[in-house]
Formats: C-alpha cells, sequence, structure tokens
C-alpha cells in the first residue's frame, strides 16, 4: 500500500479483468467478446472519421449517435445516453440514483463491478441471494433500498429473467430506479426497452463490445425517460463532457445501419452455443439454460480449477470465478465453430471418461 494513496484508494478491491495474452496464440474465450469482426461499412465510417477532424473536441451531446439510437428503439432523443462503454454509464448511475440511506440490491451472484462501484463510492449494498438453480428472486427484492441493478441475462450465469418479473420489481419498488443492464440481450431472452414509455424508474443499459463486435471501440448506451438520462448527463458533465471520441461516434453510428449483419452474427453465435451446450451436457457437465453468448458450466467429478488449469496448458483460455457458489464453474464464451471444437476436444483429453466428445 503506498502511503500516498487516499483512504478510499487504499480501502478498494479492484475489478478484474479477465486475460488478454500478449504471448503466443492463444483460443480467448474467457472475456465474451464477439468472434467475428465488425461489418466493413463500421470500419471504413471510423477511417473516414480519421482525419483533420481530430483535432476538434467531438459532439459532447453526441447527438448523431443519440439520435440514431433513439430512432432504432423509438424513443425520443431525450431518452438516451451514450458513455464510454457500458461501464462508464454504470459508474454515472451509481453516482446519479442511489443513496447512502438504504442499500443497494443487487444478485451476490453478479457482475462483479457493481460491488466494486458500491465500494468506491462508499454505497451500502446487499447481495440478494440467487436461488439454488441461480435464478433471480423478484420476491426478493422487496425490502428496503435505493435501488437495484441486474444483469439480464445475469453474468457470469447466463440465466435470463423474464418481462413478467422485470415489471414485478419495477412495480415493488416504484419509487426508486430498477437499472437493468442488459449487455448480453441481444443473444435471446426479451428485452425490457418497451417498458421504459410505462415506468419512469427504468433505466435499461446496453453495449456495443458483445452483439455488435466492438468491444475495443468502448460504446454504451442507456434508455429511459428524460428524467433519468438528465440524471446521468448531470453527473457525466460534472466529470467529463466529452466521454466519446469522434471516431467511435462514427463507428458506433454505422453499426446500427448494418441490421442484416448484426442479426446473422447472432443468429450464428446462438447455434453455436446450443450445439457446444448440448455436447457439454452430454460429456455429464451441467450447464446452465444460457441467453447470453457464453456458457456457465461445472463437471460433478473433475474441480473446474483443474479444468481450468488444463485447458489454459493447451492454449485455451477461459473464465473461473474463485467466489462462494461458483467456485466450481467456468464461464466459457462462444467462439467460433473451430474455436469449440477445440474447446470440446481438449475437454476430451482432460476429463477422465469423455468419450462422447
Amino acid at each position: 500500500m503506498s502511503r500516498f494513496w487516499s483512504s478510499t484508494a487504499a480501502g478498494l478491491t479492484p475489478y478484474i479483468p479477465g486475460e488478454q495474452p500478449s504471448e503466443g496464440r492463444m483460443i480467448k474465450l474467457n472475456t465474451n467478446e464477439n468472434p467475428y469482426p465488425p461489418p466493413p461499412a463500421v470500419l471504413e465510417a471510423i477511417r473516414s472519421a480519421a482525419g483533420d477532424s481530430l483535432r476538434l473536441y467531438p459532439d459532447p451531446n453526441a447527438s448523431g449517435l443519440t439520435a440514431v439510437i433513439a430512432a432504432y428503439f423509438g424513443l425520443a432523443p431525450g431518452g438516451v445516453f451514450v458513455g464510454n462503454g457500458s461501464d462508464e454509464i454504470l459508474a454515472f448511475a451509481f453516482q446519479a440514483f442511489f443513496d447512502h440511506d438504504q442499500p443497494v440490491l443487487f444478485p451476490d451472484v453478479t457482475y462483479s463491478f457493481y460491488s466494486v462501484y458500491a465500494n468506491l463510492y462508499n454505497l451500502p449494498y446487499t447481495g440478494v441471494p440467487l436461488d439454488r438453480q441461480f435464478r433471480i428472486l423478484p420476491s426478493a427484492y422487496q425490502i428496503p433500498n435505493s435501488g437495484i441493478i441486474l444483469p439480464n441475462p445475469n453474468a457470469p450465469t447466463a440465466i435470463h429473467l423474464p418481462l413478467e418479473q422485470i415489471r414485478e420489481l419495477l412495480e415493488h419498488n416504484n419509487d426508486r430506479v430498477l437499472i437493468v443492464d442488459e449487455a448480453y440481450i441481444d443473444f435471446g431472452g426479451e428485452s425490457a426497452v418497451p417498458l421504459i414509455a410505462e415506468y419512469p424508474n427504468l433505466l435499461v443499459i446496453h453495449t456495443l463490445s458483445k452483439s455488435r463486435s466492438l468491444a475495443g471501440l468502448r460504446v454504451g448506451y442507456a434508455l429511459g425517460q428524460p428524467e433519468l438520462i438528465e440524471g446521468l448527463n448531470r453527473v457525466k458533465n460534472s466529470f467529463n463532457s466529452y466521454t466519446l471520441d469522434r471516431l467511435a461516434l462514427a463507428g458506433a453510428e454505422a453499426s446500427f445501419a448494418e441490421e442484416a449483419y448484426f442479426r446473422e452474427n447472432i443468429a450464428r453465435i446462438v447455434r453455436t452455443r446450443e450445439v457446444a451446450a448440448a455436447a457439454l451436457r452430454e460429456a455429464g457437465f451441467n450447464v446452465t439454460d444460457s441467453q447470453a453468448n457464453f456458457l456457465f458450466v461445472s463437471h460433478p467429478a473433475v474441480p473446474a480449477p483443474v479444468i481450468f488449469r488444463k485447458l489454459r496448458e493447451q492454449g485455451i483460455l477461459v473464465r473461473y470465478f474463485d467466489k462462494p457458489r461458483i467456485d466450481n464453474y467456468l464461464r466459457i464464451t462462444v467462439g467460433t465453430d473451430a474455436e469449440m471444437a477445440a474447446l470440446l476436444k481438449a475437454m476430451k483429453q482432460i476429463l477422465p471418461e469423455a468419450d462422447s466428445l
């Protein structure tokens, strides 16, 4: 610990991102990136934006991108906020909507950045237990709180919460904000966006990192009624008015014009996901019902840390979380068909009785 750190910095346990290898050729199935490239039109838009205008600040309101997103979802431009990845928007949201009088609620097994943000901003929080099948129980959230946040589908469990249960959460917490983090919604399930017009306390957050193959561009957006969007803008403009650069704005805007590419890309990943899940189940793995671009798996005979280590030795990266309840599970990103075939072949060498693979 540095003697120059503040007490806040000294007390933090930062989020640990997935490994990004710098040496050798690894099969990366550990960070839920899209295995397919963005459409050529997006790359061309970024190249076109890389000109003399880079000497100028970008539009602080991202007017063009917010208008495109609003039209895509049938919202007014005042119902859209864009930021430097969905993680930045989540950070703004924790500051904009949660207070210190009651705990923030989120699942006990979920995206670990939520507890990091709560600690960073000195907000009390409660991890609400999932059931034994790793499902979110809306009835468990009917306790005093300063707001609720949850991913849907949840991460790392990949399980989707039906829309009627999102509605239940909104109804029982109508004086607090419910944030639904839909980073993986394009891969299955039903989005909560249609509920925005009905519920002023609903904020839905999306990212271009997963389904739109733009993790390296760092663009996310939030959808909600103007009162919530203004809350995010107040925080952003007290921190950094220019959150998105010109290249990111150009690429993100172009991505929404490539609907056919977008849909086919998702369909390919979903097909691969279902084939891989079936093969893993046949080999004796427990696999949750994924509606995301990753699988959450465990094996009754071989501990997850052993599988994790042996896969890495064979050049395959997956994600292991040494945390209560999930320390015998692995999160496996859905890659290309060839990458998943390599994964299954490696599993055959690891498992003592996996001849079916």
